[in-house]
């Protein structure tokens, strides 16, 4: 996930930070309250969100759609937060039931807040960390409220459309 090297225009010795991620699950659905749909393609739509999803501006019909939010159009969700969630809380929760559009594996999520990159084929710049929700909880009927406290996902603005695959490469767009 670290990469050193020593490109030219840096300076000798100094460390460039990198990562890149995959693409595990996508999910969507076209209302609130139904259950998240597995896919192996979406299509992001640039400034309007993800065709099909509740979220999707001009078509708003989630949960949080009379809080209309230009930084909402896709949410991503760490592979490795699932994991961890099992491992420290006891809690199994599948990848459909967090109510984010995007799994990524060996996405520093948390550190991108305010940083462009790429997603399959689109461009995206990450506003802000989710919050967890109670509606979740009441979904899924698991305590996961608590856990999920600074690791509930990120908010993705989309600047430039495209589609997005499993198993498609997330890379650092600087």
């Amino acid at each position: 996930m670290l990469d050193t090297t020593n490109r030219a225009g840096l300076a000798q010795g100094a460390t460039q930070l990198g990562w890149t991620g995959m693409v595990r699950f996508l999910h969507l659905t076209p209302r609130a309250f139904l259950p998240m749909r597995a896919a192996e393609t979406i299509t992001l739509v640039a400034g309007r969100g993800i065709e099909g999803d509740r979220y999707m501006i001009g078509n708003e019909e989630g949960f949080y759609s009379h809080k209309p939010e230009e930084g909402r159009q896709v949410t991503l969700f760490e592979l490795e937060t699932l994991v961890a969630l099992k491992r420290d809380a006891g809690i199994e929760l599948g990848p459909e039931e967090h109510r984010r559009n995007v799994t990524v594996e060996g996405v520093p999520l948390n550190h991108l807040v305010g940083r462009r990159f790429w997603l399959g084929e689109a461009l995206l710049e990450a506003t802000r960390l989710s919050v967890p929700c109670r509606h979740i909880e009441e979904i899924t009927g698991k305590a996961i409220f608590d856990p999920l406290i600074n690791r509930s996902g990120l908010n993705c603005k989309i600047l430039q459309g495209g589609i997005v695959r499993v198993g498609d490469a997330v890379r650092n767009a600087a």
